[in-house]
């Protein structure tokens, strides 16, 4: 039996013009359609593949979901229970808004301790779409002192132990670990399964607590953006794209290319 949370995100459309908020320089999620992480969907997925296969050997684990984010955050949470999730968790407080990265590992690691039955193993995303970051697994990893295995491309757990294949830029690394543990998955893991009609009914009545920073035991002054370890001070919209430069060759074309690209330092 694997009692397991996963970590869900609710996201800008990656379709969608995404905008920085004038002044603080943070994200503007009213500017665009908002949707729960496509890599969050495959973390759901890879819990409920490990629940329906102890299901079927007699085991009774559960899946909860727990996010961080504004009410609006709960449509995210929708999803993934009409998916198969049994509960959730939302943590919503305002104070938490322009966290960082440390910040947001830090009171997602309080809120896990907060799950009961306790969290056998914690599964999430390799890296949100709206941060790329990639850091806050292995930071809620070292602030729950469990081991992390991070952008796993497949993974089993079997008698109190996790085993897997690790996949990045550098190369493939078979992982183990015993439980509890941090698991980060990347995007090859799974395809996940769309919603049924009857998910999305039950979903409707599946239980989701909220929470406070009071409630997980987290101080206003170890969150927020004025207390973040990182400031934007100023940015621009990226240039828009400009018409390349047409070379006519009238037999100097390769001696008007290399010109092109001394002036422009790329030889």
């Amino acid at each position: 039996m694997t009692n397991i949370v996963v970590l869900i995100k609710q996201v800008p459309d990656t379709w969608s013009e995404r905008k920085l908020s004038d002044g603080d320089y943070t994200l503007d999620r009213e500017a665009a359609d908002a949707v729960l992480d496509e890599i969050n969907e495959r973390a759901v997925e890879a819990a409920l593949l490990i629940k329906e296969k102890e299901q079927a050997e007699g085991g009774e684990g559960k899946v909860v979901v727990l996010t961080l984010g504004p009410e609006r955050a709960g449509e995210a949470i929708r999803k993934a229970l009409s998916m198969g999730a049994d509960e959730a968790v939302h943590v919503l407080d305002d104070r938490v808004a322009g966290s960082d990265m440390v910040q947001t590992a830090w009171v997602l690691a309080h809120a896990i301790g907060q799950v009961e039955p306790p969290a056998d193993l914690v599964i999430t995303g390799n890296q949100a779409t709206d941060g790329t970051g990639g850091t806050v697994p292995a930071i809620i990893a070292q602030n729950l002192g469990v081991p992390q295995l991070t952008h796993m491309r497949e993974f089993t757990v079997d008698g109190g132990k996790i085993t897997g294949l690790r996949e990045t830029d550098e190369g493939q690394q078979t992982l183990e670990a015993t439980l509890p543990a941090v698991v980060s998955v990347h995007e090859k893991i799974n395809e996940p399964r769309f919603p049924s009609f009857k998910g999305i009914m039950a979903a409707k009545k599946k239980e989701v607590r909220t929470l406070t920073l009071d409630d997980i035991g987290v101080g206003a002054d170890d969150v927020g953006l004025a207390n973040a370890n990182s400031k934007v001070f100023s940015a621009a919209p990226r240039p828009a794209k400009s018409a390349g430069e047409k070379v006519s060759d009238e037999g100097d074309g390769v001696t008007k290319i290399a010109e092109y690209l001394v002036a422009q330092k790329i030889i």
